[in-house]
């Protein structure tokens, strides 16, 4: 599932394709799943943001120059396979057709999902409505981190759940685990493990974004350029290498339902008190 990093890649990639324009339509066929999108029609995109793993539209009247306290927002789940390309093809689900021409939103898995709204409204979308502060941005506070993870439960469920901080998922909670010698099962983190979880994830979701993402499978973008940063990944996906620190191999378990990586000498679970 695309994650922050790569969501902020298509943000970035797309944005000169849709900034300043209209749109005059989005079509598709599964009303339940890209919802209200007629309401889109004939707003101008005044610009793309991202919060965590959601891409943002933001539409305002075609002739509206200023902030509208009436704008909309077109709201982008890429799921897990989701997409924006030049050209239509076979897994093609959302046709966007602005005053400069077509882009396709495709997703071979029926994953991503789309919804317009009141700008600011997400009583509809309870993750992205209880969303924990951006990795890379000001408000995320070591000393608020810290206050939260002493009293969590496993720590990478926990990561997982949004609420500490947005963004972050399966790829990037195991190797910001991993940078910081934390076992993912960890609970009630210290105050000095949860500083060194903090500043691997900013490092880890920093490298990630100046890398294009990860990507596995079929991620790319518009332009057909891929991530890199599947070439960094030290945890994620590496059952059975040797761990570059001490060389132990790097072990695969089921923690939360998720597929879970880690040096299972490195990332000792430390017995609570």
């Amino acid at each position: 599932m695309p994650e922050l990093p790569e969501v902020e890649t298509t943000r970035r990639k797309i944005e000169p394709l849709l900034a300043g324009r209209t749109i005059l339509s989005l079509t598709h066929d599964s009303p339940h799943r890209y919802r209200d999108t007629h309401l889109a029609h004939g707003r101008r995109v005044s610009r793309l943001s991202r919060r965590g793993k959601y891409l943002m539209l933001h539409l305002a009247t075609a002739e509206a120059e200023g902030d509208d306290p009436h704008d909309l927002e077109l709201i982008v789940h890429l799921g897990m396979t989701g997409g924006f390309r030049l050209e239509e093809g076979p897994h093609t689900r959302v046709t966007l057709t602005t005053d400069a021409g077509q882009l396709y939103f495709n997703d071979p898995r029926r994953f991503g999902k789309m919804a317009v709204v009141p700008a600011g409204e997400y009583r509809g979308m309870p993750t992205l409505l209880g969303m924990g502060p951006e990795p890379l941005g000001d408000e995320f506070q070591e000393e608020e981190f810290a206050r939260q993870a002493a009293q969590a439960g496993a720590v990478k469920p926990w990561l997982l759940s949004q609420k500490p901080v947005s963004g972050v998922g399966n790829i990037y909670a195991d190797e910001s685990l991993w940078r910081a010698r934390i076992h993912p099962a960890q609970t009630r983190l210290t105050r000095e493990e949860a500083g060194r979880l903090y500043h691997a994830v900013r490092e880890v979701m920093h490298e990630a974004v100046e890398a294009g993402g990860s990507t596995l499978r079929d991620y790319a973008q518009h332009d057909g350029e891929i991530g890199e940063f599947q070439g960094n990944h030290i945890a994620y996906g590496q059952t059975g290498k040797p761990c570059p620190r001490c060389g132990t191999p790097i072990k695969k378990i089921v923690l939360g339902q998720r597929g879970t990586h880690f040096c299972p000498e490195c990332q000792q679970l430390r017995m609570q008190d």
